[in-house]
């Protein structure tokens, strides 16, 4: 990215260009469709994340050092899936399953050993977790206040949006009531104590990774948001001060003109409808959103092509306004990603931002008449969904309905209808196959990761104060029956050493679980 703003052959380049066909408003401006600051990429390329995360915390820290060596400006941490819904390794449905989709965490302790090395005053870190995202930010704080880090100061995003795991994603724990409860607790706590701690990224990447359309992914997602601000609004928070930490999560696929014209509806849409839900502060209505390229996009066979269709996505994110990116290991579809892929994945980031000329100009695409109808049209059936959920009562309803995840199946199977009978052509797949194909290293994770799981917690639980921890497990129960603010005492039960299972398995006995 050169200072200076100019092509290769010294032609200048403005800071951003209006359409002479019609006027569209300038980047920085409500309803931010041309972005949500007035320079964009000029002044700071997007955080480049990469989402790591797998069998212990030691390993995972290891690939951290790796990534940030490497010029990862933020950490993305995945967790295992006994992590996502509340168990500890030791428990016999955590068997099989340690350490396999992301780092098994079951203490503070595991906590303390994911970080080791790592100031959290200066990194970004975002934690894809929902079910359990009070305790894992409660361990956060926790290593924050061990560090010596004023919470105040540190910075990051919690998934935490468990309207999308009843619809497309399944790891949820209790009843949607309860959750959301939850969650407005975060908000609440959140806005008083850690003011640059994004609350909550509202999810529409798993409903893209379940098999909506583009549009359908749009349209629940801020259907979702609208919820959650909902939510809020009914605990008496301040609309202006918690929107401000809202964040979204976009998937991107292949359809790169479609793609970029849904993150411009995007910001458009939560612009007007934040204001609609009363909202006078324009840094509340900005739409911020973090982007993963599409996993469900990688194939199997020619794993080298997804390096293309990376790469596609990757610039589609880009030139639709994106504040934070992460780029999938080519061999995503066959194993987690080995350093090769993720190095490569982070690559074609820095190829983008530093060598394409993408970053001189806010929104190079406004103004295209193709992209512009395409963000019009795009908006115009997201509304459409949109106002069909509002009849319903809005996403909790539509959920419990099952319209939500009855659409998405449709789509689901209609895409893969199109796959199968050639109309839609996935290259190495339907159409241009090899008979060979080559040898890919593959990254692996040992079972026997389950056995030093339990041996740790074996250990902590002997070593810590039973007492205190059992007490904090009380307090939380009796704040559960009532509307106390549950991030408070999760905190303190985490210091404590409570595990991640401990304290789940107390808002279990209160709340319940959830059946579909």
């Amino acid at each position: 990215m050169g200072n200076n703003h100019s092509t290769d052959s010294g032609i200048e380049i403005e800071r951003i260009y209006a359409s002479l066909q019609h006027e569209i408003e300038d980047a920085g401006k409500f309803p931010f469709t041309r972005g949500v600051h007035p320079n964009m990429y000029r002044d700071k390329v997007w955080t480049m994340r990469q989402y790591a995360g797998f069998s212990t915390a030691e390993e995972s820290n290891k690939r951290y050092h790796y990534l940030l060596g490497q010029g990862t400006t933020g950490l993305s941490v995945a967790f295992d899936l006994p992590t996502q819904i509340g168990y500890d390794s030791d428990h016999v449905f955590s068997e099989g399953e340690v350490g396999k989709a992301g780092v098994a965490i079951d203490s503070l302790e595991d906590m303390e050993m994911l970080f080791k090395g790592i100031s959290l005053k200066d990194i970004s870190a975002s934690m894809t977790i929902n079910s359990t995202a009070s305790i894992l930010l409660a361990m956060y704080i926790a290593l924050a206040k061990k560090q010596g880090v004023n919470i105040a100061e540190i910075s990051g995003t919690i998934q935490n949006d468990i309207l999308k795991e009843y619809a497309a994603r399944g790891t949820y724990i209790y009843p949607p009531k309860a959750s959301m409860r939850i969650i407005t607790d975060i908000f609440e706590y959140c806005s008083k104590e850690t003011p640059k701690w994004n609350t909550i990224s509202i999810s529409g990447y798993h409903i893209r990774e379940a098999g909506s359309t583009a549009v359908q992914e749009l349209a629940f997602t801020l259907a979702n948001g609208k919820a959650y601000v909902k939510a809020a609004l009914a605990k008496g928070l301040d609309i202006d001060v918690f929107g401000k930490r809202l964040s979204f999560f976009f998937n991107a696929h292949n359809n790169f003109f479609e793609e970029i014209a849904k993150f411009r509806a995007a910001r458009r849409m939560w612009a007007k409808m934040m204001r609609e839900l009363g909202s006078k502060d324009e840094r509340a209505q900005m739409l911020r959103f973090h982007t993963q390229t599409g996993g469900s996009t990688l194939t199997a066979q020619q794993p080298m092509n997804n390096i293309s269709r990376v790469t596609i996505q990757a610039m589609a994110a880009a030139l639709g306004g994106t504040q934070s990116l992460h780029t999938n290991g080519y061999d995503e579809a066959l194993s987690l990603p080995t350093e090769q892929a993720a190095q490569i994945a982070l690559r074609s980031q820095q190829i983008i931002a530093f060598e394409s000329g993408i970053v001189d100009t806010a929104d190079p695409m406004g103004g295209s008449y193709f992209v512009e109808n395409l963000t019009d049209e795009i908006e115009k059936l997201a509304l459409k969904y949109i106002e069909r959920i509002d009849a319903m009562g809005g996403s909790v309803a539509a959920i419990e309905q099952g319209f939500i995840q009855d659409e998405i199946a449709t789509s689901a199977y209609h895409y893969q209808q199109h796959i199968e009978d050639g109309k839609k052509v996935i290259v190495g797949v339907n159409k241009f196959q090899t008979s060979e194909e080559p040898q890919i290293n593959l990254f692996r994770i040992d079972d026997s990761i389950r056995q030093d799981q339990i041996d740790r917690l074996n250990k902590l639980k002997a070593s810590r104060n039973n007492e205190a921890v059992i007490n904090c497990l009380i307090e939380i129960k009796a704040a559960a029956k009532g509307d106390q603010n549950l991030m408070p005492l999760i905190i303190s039960a985490v210091e404590q050493y409570a595990t991640l299972g401990e304290i789940a398995d107390a808002m279990r006995e209160v709340f319940g679980e959830y059946r579909a």
